[in-house]
């Protein structure tokens, strides 16, 4: 029993450490303790749930390189990264790369944008739409 107690103390550090880390490797902390960006940063399998944890709003786009509609809302993305910085972060995550969150979500069609808020899915976009729609959908959560 007593093990079980310190692995969890021990796990909880270590996450505790790579929160941090990738805090300082993404850019600066806002004050909200969560990321502050004016570009979209690119989610893994291995930094995805610490990301979204640890932001109060995250814009996920789930996309390939092979995909034109990708390819079409990818400046949009830059530049709503851009204007909402401080506010919301924006990270993409590519489903090639990264097969098991794309799994996890059950993201079947790229481009999807998944809004997350305090951790949790608050919004889901399919297919390549005008930043207007995707600005209506942030502007209900900001």
């Amino acid at each position: 029993m007593g093990l079980v107690l310190m692995s969890e103390g021990f796990d909880e550090e270590l996450e505790r450490i790579k929160l941090r880390k990738i805090r300082e490797m993404l850019g600066k902390e806002g004050e909200e303790g969560g990321l502050t960006r004016g570009e979209p940063i690119t989610l893994t399998d291995e930094n995805f749930k610490s990301v979204i944890s640890s932001n109060r709003l995250v814009l996920v786009d789930f996309w390939a390189p092979w995909c034109a509609p990708c390819r079409i809302i990818a400046p949009i993305i830059e530049e709503l990264a851009s204007q909402y910085s401080g506010r919301v972060v924006f990270g993409k995550l590519n489903v090639d790369e990264n097969t098991r969150t794309a799994m996890d979500f059950m993201v079947a069609a790229i481009p999807t944008l998944i809004l997350f808020k305090n951790g949790v899915e608050v919004e889901r976009l399919v297919g390549a739409m005008p930043k207007q729609a995707i600005e209506s959908v942030l502007q209900k959560h900001l």
